[in-house]
């Protein structure tokens, strides 16, 4: 008998009875001896770690018996990137820069989950000005919008349809337009910050999301015509990859996955956040519970972030939020929100650097604290969630009262909801382990931070 204490293994033969796995993801020795031992003819193969239909460097380690899949295994870590722990290291502010980077598909979801967690336990969630709320609820509906097209686009060509991947990707440009021209980057741009947001709306920008608006509709229907009622595309996904609402709930499951399987949990009309109760619209669900479901479920979220999104342009537009400060008046903790560009497109501009310094020594002496070192947190943890494209997002964030984050750690929808490979690949054919797999549309960056 060998139990494992603590990493390593101890012999002890009062253990609990029958056998005892060593679950370190370094018994591939194991799994082969395993499937040698059987009495039955088995195939042990890799699938991954740099497989196109694994989403990332993910790896799964499947047991055949002939075309069926008897057992798979996930095996992630490959895209570690110590971000949680970076974070300990950084003020608080600058932990937007790296929490931007996990879930890379969706960078704007982690900012805001981590950004709503801090400005708890600075006690300002209510002074976070309105229009910032409402700029946070546009970019993430865009987002979500955007990481759906990748998700449907990339899971198209595992299946051998080049057309959906391009017709994906070019509306995804259109989103990823708009984020440069708003924040000055396609991705991972860091530009949800405690108390608010780095930088208002620029000019033009409210016509150009209009412009979008008129588009997308018309796009997204395109990709209906495509996929929908397409007979090779539904075969490969109706009836495939099952998991019903028991087992969503026993594993965790949350986002596409759970409303495909009927239940029409989602955190933006569950437990809401930045107004998102003061918004019309719908919570997309299926009952198929399966990868065509997952599907159809993405696709309905899309139609209703174009609603969301029109609302939130309304808004912005309208002279009650015209003109707005974009991030909390509170000097000790708001960055400047208010930047302007120099003549060269790069530094700030003469005039901008010369009203900082013309204010105040005193206040250029804080001025200067505050991006060196920092604002304080008052000791204490809070947990914040949102409703990610692929889930629910949640950020743990606890201070000791310093300048720096004494412990971060996500509630990554990725992460947990890989748990359902198993369950949904056991069982069925290997091929259908692709569409398993692209159904859940994990990002490993998500998963291994």
């Amino acid at each position: 008998m060998t139990a494992i204490h603590g990493g390593e293994t101890a012999h002890d033969d009062t253990a609990t009875e029958g056998r005892v796995y060593n679950v370190n993801g370094e018994d591939w020795d194991d799994v082969v001896r395993g499937a040698a031992s059987s009495s039955e003819e088995r195939l042990v193969i890799n699938m991954g770690p740099q497989h196109p239909s694994t989403h990332g460097v993910l790896r799964l380690v499947l047991t055949l018996d002939g075309e069926n899949v008897t057992e798979a295994r996930t095996v992630i870590g490959y895209l570690h990137t110590g971000i949680e722990k970076n974070m300990e290291f950084r003020t608080w502010t600058q932990g937007v820069t790296f929490v931007t980077r996990m879930d890379y598909l969706s960078p704007i979801f982690n900012e805001a989950a981590y950004c709503m967690a801090v400005e708890n336990l600075l006690g300002i969630s209510d002074r976070v000005p309105q229009r910032a709320q409402v700029i946070r609820v546009m970019m993430m509906e865009l987002n979500r919008i955007s990481s759906h097209l990748v998700a449907i686009a990339t899971f198209g060509l595992e299946l051998g349809a080049t057309t959906p991947m391009l017709f994906g990707f070019r509306e995804r440009e259109l989103v990823l337009d708009l984020f440069e021209y708003i924040t000055g980057l396609r991705m991972n741009m860091a530009y949800v910050r405690p108390g608010g947001v780095s930088v208002d709306l620029p000019a033009g920008a409210v016509d150009k999301i209009g412009e979008f608006l008129k588009i997308m509709p018309g796009r997204i229907k395109e990709m209906r015509k495509l996929l929908d009622a397409n007979p090779a595309y539904t075969r490969r996904t109706k009836d495939v990859a099952y998991l019903d609402l028991t087992g969503c709930m026993a594993l965790g499951i949350t986002g596409p996955m759970l409303r495909a399987a009927g239940l029409p949990w989602d955190l933006r009309k569950s437990q809401p956040y930045s107004g998102y109760e003061t918004y019309d619209f719908e919570v997309p669900t299926e009952t198929s519970c399966d990868v065509y479901g997952r599907y159809l479920v993405r696709v309905a979220e899309m139609e209703e972030s174009l609603k969301i999104i029109s609302q939130c342009l309304d808004r912005l537009s309208g002279s009650e939020l015209k003109g707005k400060p974009v991030m909390i008046e509170d000097k000790k903790i708001g960055w400047p929100a208010q930047l302007a560009l120099g003549p060269d497109g790069l530094g700030n501009s003469p005039d901008h650097i010369a009203h900082i310094m013309s204010s105040s020594m005193e206040a250029l002496i804080h001025h200067f604290k505050l991006v060196t070192e920092g604002f304080r947190v008052p000791a204490g943890q809070a947990y914040v969630a949102v409703e990610s494209p692929r889930g629910e997002l949640g950020a743990h964030v606890v201070s000791d009262g310093g300048t720096r984050p004494y412990r971060v750690h996500f509630r990554d929808p990725s992460f947990t909801n890989l748990q359902a490979v198993p369950a949904t690949c056991e069982g069925g054919m290997v091929a259908d382990v692709i569409a398993a797999v692209a159904s859940i549309d994990p990002v490993m960056g998500g998963v291994d931070r």
